[in-house]
């Protein structure tokens, strides 16, 4: 009988040791990480004419980083960077093709080391550019609403008016037409984003129920193009009242190099496939619609946030909101990203994390921080393989400033400074060099003015080179 006793008591003693650490686990926070493709920050928290409340009520309660870049200027490649806590470099992470499985074989992604570190781990929409890239992420199969399965995928583009359901037969080039925009007749869950945000409220309320902290990624379509959206959201803006681009030309004395253009918004079938500048009356159809999808998406992130409110979820889990990268809206002749000036590279940053108060940060900070910054909110030991730094120092003190980024895409190389973005291109077989750019931020934020062969900037460009090819000797090493 005693011995019965002792090993009931044994018993115990260890489900009271399993519960504990249960219940030290679920203590973790969770992470809701927000992806949105080609979100510049063209948001009211950005002081944008954008109506994005409640993207702007997460930045009143999170920290807005004003000055957060992308690492490369496409999406499939930052994606993997950004997963991976890697730099792109000439030959890793170059293109929407990029695959990690590929390009860093045996690298653990950001959701792979938690998910093995406790966390349940779950990818809904965009997150990975491709949805089998990187499986061993996930807890569950990633979903997306235009996936039949893992690897069929259907007509993306998702046209829902009947004037354009011709680009969904057969004999059509998937990709390769449909107008560069439509004002659908439809309500919020009829477009592939809809249907992504139903669903992910409804996992939202399955992962209140796990016994462990979870890791969800939501990642979102719009605003990439075709710029397709319910009406009512086109309607929430005059036409009349959108200003197209401040600086429509090609800056001065840039370098031929930086000169783009944009073959994925001349492939729709309502776009000139030629070098010719857009016209004002297309320009403003195509801002209007961008505007237009960048709203729509904010109603159905504010339904992804208000579950987790009602879940009451919201209080131990880290937000995450970013735009995979920057997005050209007729500056500089320029649309869509693929290039290394300003507007490309810069992006939107958010986070939202428990115990941290609503602030604004100035400080340069770039995608590669992610990884190490989440894995600092929640407790867990960074792998070494990372190349950036947390931003948790940042999250503490707000008013520290300063900082030094690095971007590329595709044969150029940017370092970007307080006052300075300065890029050398390279030719894109042998590497060799082949021009340079420098922008002056304070006198010139729009980069209007290229001033590298300018003498009273020699000095800048010699300091600028020398760190930014350190930079690229270190990471293609």
């Amino acid at each position: 009988m005693k011995l019965l006793n002792l090993t009931c008591l044994i018993i115990l003693f260890v489900l009271t040791i399993i519960s504990c650490q249960e219940k030290k686990e679920a203590q973790k926070p969770n992470v809701l990480f927000i992806a949105v493709d080609d979100l510049r920050p063209e948001l009211g928290c950005f002081g944008k004419p954008v109506q994005s409340p409640n993207i702007d009520k997460l930045a009143s309660e999170g920290m807005v980083f004003t000055r957060s870049y992308c690492n490369i200027a496409v999406c499939g490649a930052s994606r993997a960077s950004i997963l991976t806590g890697l730099y792109p470099t000439r030959t890793k992470f170059t293109s929407y093709l990029t695959r990690i499985e590929e390009d860093a074989p045996g690298i653990k992604s950001l959701p792979e080391h938690l998910k093995n570190n406790g966390y349940y781990t779950a990818s809904y929409g965009k997150i990975f550019h491709h949805l089998d890239d990187g499986l061993s992420s996930w807890s569950e199969d990633p979903w997306r609403a235009d996936y039949i399965d893992l690897h069929s995928q259907e007509f993306w583009r998702d046209y829902h008016n009947e004037e354009n359901m011709w680009t969904l037969v057969d004999s059509v080039p998937m990709g390769l037409a449909g107008p560069a925009w439509e004002k659908g007749n439809v309500p919020d869950n009829a477009y592939y984003d809809g249907k992504m945000a139903e669903r992910a409220v409804k996992k939202i309320k399955e992962l209140a129920a796990l016994d462990k902290p979870f890791f969800f990624g939501v990642g979102f379509l719009k605003p990439h193009l075709p710029f397709n959206a319910p009406v009512k959201y086109w309607d929430l803006y005059s036409a009349k009242q959108i200003d197209l681009a401040p600086n429509p030309f090609f800056p001065e004395d840039a370098p031929e190099e930086a000169r783009f253009n944009y073959g994925e918004l001349r492939a729709y079938s309502n776009i000139p496939n030629d070098r010719e500048p857009l016209d004002d009356e297309t320009s403003r159809w195509l801002k209007h619609g961008y505007y237009a999808c960048v709203s729509y998406t904010d109603a159905l992130i504010g339904n992804v946030l208000n579950a987790l409110e009602e879940t009451g979820l919201a209080e131990n889990t880290i937000v995450i909101l970013w735009g995979d990268h920057g997005f050209s809206l007729g500056e500089h002749t320029h649309w869509c990203k693929h290039t290394c000036f300003h507007n490309a590279m810069h992006t939107p940053l958010i986070i939202k994390a428990p115990g941290y108060r609503g602030s604004t940060s100035s400080a340069l900070v770039s995608y590669v921080d992610i990884y190490p910054t989440l894995c600092e909110l929640a407790g867990i030991d960074l792998p070494a393989h990372l190349h950036g730094e947390s931003m948790v120092g940042i999250l503490n003190n707000p008013d520290i400033t300063g900082g030094l980024e690095f971007t590329r895409y595709p044969h150029g190389e940017t370092v970007v400074t307080e006052k300075y973005t300065y890029t050398e291109y390279y030719n894109k077989n042998d590497g060799s060099y082949l021009s340079n750019m420098l922008y002056d931020l304070e006198k010139d934020p729009q980069e209007n003015v290229n001033v590298a062969d300018q003498g009273e900037y020699k000095a800048v460009v010699d300091e600028l080179r020398t760190k930014l090819r350190a930079h690229v000797n270190k990471v293609n090493q």
